[in-house]
């Protein structure tokens, strides 16, 4: 039977083919949907973990116990992952690991373009990297028979474009999940100094292994063109764009296992082609094997190192005059991301534009906060940095009266934690605010440890934020609600202005969740609407200028009453 996937549901089809039992990961676009599909799937045991490497040291627990396992992440997460990553290549594997990490080029949702072969490279395991939704279910299935096999975690390479791109699968019965026996062997999975040197033998021997494997393996295959002047070597969803443009002309090197590369196969190839363009997104890691083989190529002098390809710009690399890729020329509005009307971040993040205050951001859709015309955030890193980066911004600076961070209630569970007992620890006055929106709001309304529910929706244990800050080490813990500026305010000026850190935890719920109900839309009356445009300084989409006064869309408020707050002429208020 088949049917129209996408890339990400197919990732998820594949673990249950093959048997997967255990899947921890942390959301993050564009790898959330891997996990959300595989929860479907009652044969598969399926957790949101606070962060990524406690996803990736839980599913290597999994496959220390013998069963088949995997963790899904972005190209970011992989990062925090890469502890226990680089460890698990010295140990090798029970039952099969498979660790999915999806690549964002163009950056459509992150905070850089990095190129996640460069972990593969770097630890010393395979990466597998699908091309169609079909590739990425077959891969999924054949990363954990290499996994087994060659005894180490496989990486699955995503994109956004295969994660979020359909086409037809083929599915098949789901294999029926094997547990290995787990067997004690200290010398193989207790990585102390005496046994680590005994694996790092055992991993260059895998690799040299894997690379006589890449030669003969079906992943890697050569496709003959009937134009021997140009040979193309591609993967991942490069290799859709030279399809469309070339078709069956010219010849195509395919990579699916991009990491350890072939050598005398790509010896091969280049010598059956006059010449060797390398196509690739970001960097250039297949260029530089081919360069180091002693192989004349063109890459990167053609194409760009930075964001992702199309067909038009293969085309146009190459001088193809076609109008099959043509691109829209039409001149297109700008429409900035901005936070949701009724969002419960807007009333606090006005605050502390108002007070001029400094603010240290996170990773979370309160980065939206930046934005003009609230304009209230001054650095964002990564997720967890604005916890620490506070502490050593007040500890530079000493300007803790008007210094905080805004951390939201997943990303805290994330990283912020460690943060916080530094503040606590090395003393600084820091006010650290919490914005606690009960989901983990930027990547879809995901579950998180805080919100009292797990993946599927069933009651969890609930973290009492309150409790874990005091547990920290702080004593000044105080809760608002974004909606009540005044009291936001003067809560903000007091916590700022003790001698001792403390916690703000801004409390109010996503307003798109579906259990908060949203109140009548306010309406503005024109004859007291002085066009002064208080109410426009919040930044809602549901507040605009017509006719030199200002309007509410009655389709887009919730009813929130923030923008009612700023009116000093009373013209705002309730439906008639």
């Amino acid at each position: 039977m088949k049917k129209l996937m996408l890339g990400n549901e197919a990732v998820a089809r594949g673990l249950l083919e093959a048997g997967c039992s255990v899947v921890s990961s942390y959301p993050g676009t564009p790898s959330t949907e891997i996990t959300e599909y595989a929860a479907k799937y009652d044969e598969i045991y399926c957790e949101w973990a606070p962060n990524e490497k406690v996803a990736c040291e839980v599913a290597f627990g999994a496959s220390l116990a013998g069963a088949r396992s995997a963790c899904c992440m972005k190209h970011v997460g992989l990062n925090v992952a890469a502890d226990p990553l680089f460890t698990m290549s010295y140990t090798g594997v029970n039952g099969g690991l498979v660790i999915c990490v999806a690549d964002d080029p163009g950056m459509h949702s992150s905070q850089n373009e990095q190129d996640s072969r460069h972990y593969a490279i770097a630890s010393k395991i395979p990466m597998l990297e699908p091309a169609d939704s079909q590739e990425a279910k077959d891969f999924t299935k054949t990363a954990f028979e290499l996994s087994e096999q060659f005894d180490t975690p496989v990486l699955l390479r995503m994109c956004t474009r295969i994660a979020h791109s359909q086409c037809s699968v083929e599915m098949l019965e789901p294999a029926k999940a094997v547990k290995k026996e787990y067997v004690k062997n200290p010398q193989k999975f207790i990585m102390a100094p005496a046994n680590a040197i005994r694996r790092h033998p055992v991993v260059e021997k895998r690799t040299a292994d894997l690379i006589a494997f890449a030669e003969t393996s079906p992943l890697n295959r050569i496709e003959e063109g009937t134009d021997k002047s140009l040979g193309i070597i591609t993967s991942g969803t490069c290799y859709d764009y030279v399809k469309e443009v070339f078709g069956d002309t010219v010849s195509v090197f395919k990579l699916g296992l991009v990491n350890p590369l072939p050598v005398e196969k790509i010896k091969t190839f280049a010598a059956s082609v006059e010449r060797v363009v390398v196509i690739e997104e970001l960097d250039p890691v297949i260029e530089t094997h081919c360069k180091a083989l002693g192989i004349k190529v063109d890459g990167k002098n053609i194409f760009s190192i930075c964001g992702e390809f199309s067909q038009k710009i293969i085309a146009d690399a190459f001088g193809i005059k076609t109008n099959s890729f043509t691109e829209n020329s039409a001149p297109i509005p700008v429409r900035p991301p901005v936070m949701c009307a009724g969002c419960p971040h807007r009333g606090l993040f006005y605050v502390l534009s108002k007070n001029k205050y400094t603010v240290l951001g996170d990773i979370g859709c309160y980065t939206l906060g930046s934005a003009a015309p609230l304009n209230a955030i001054d650095s964002v890193l990564c997720m967890g940095a604005s916890v620490s980066g506070l502490h050593g911004f007040n500890k530079a600076n000493q300007t803790e009266n008007k210094t905080v961070c805004v951390i939201g209630d997943s990303t805290f569970m994330h990283s912020g934690m460690t943060g916080l007992a530094n503040i606590a620890y090395n003393g600084t006055n820091s006010t650290v605010i919490i914005v606690d929106n009960s989901i983990t709001g930027m990547t879809g309304h995901q579950q998180n440890p805080t919100t009292g529910y797990n993946i599927k929706g069933d009651p969890a244990t609930k973290i009492d934020l309150e409790a874990l800050c005091k547990a920290l080490g702080i004593n000044r813990v105080r809760v608002v609600d974004p909606y009540d500026l005044k009291e936001t305010e003067k809560v903000i000026k007091e916590e700022t202005a003790v001698s001792e850190p403390s916690v703000i935890i801004s409390r109010r719920p996503c307003a798109l969740l579906k259990s908060v109900k949203a109140k009548p839309a306010l309406i503005i009356d024109p004859d007291k609407c002085r066009s002064c445009k208080a109410c426009m300084r919040i930044g809602c989409p549901a507040i605009s200028m017509k006719n030199s006064k200002a309007v509410i869309d009655s389709t887009l408020c919730v009813g929130c009453g923030v923008c009612e707050q700023l009116c000093a002429f009373s013209a705002i208020g309730g439906t008639k």
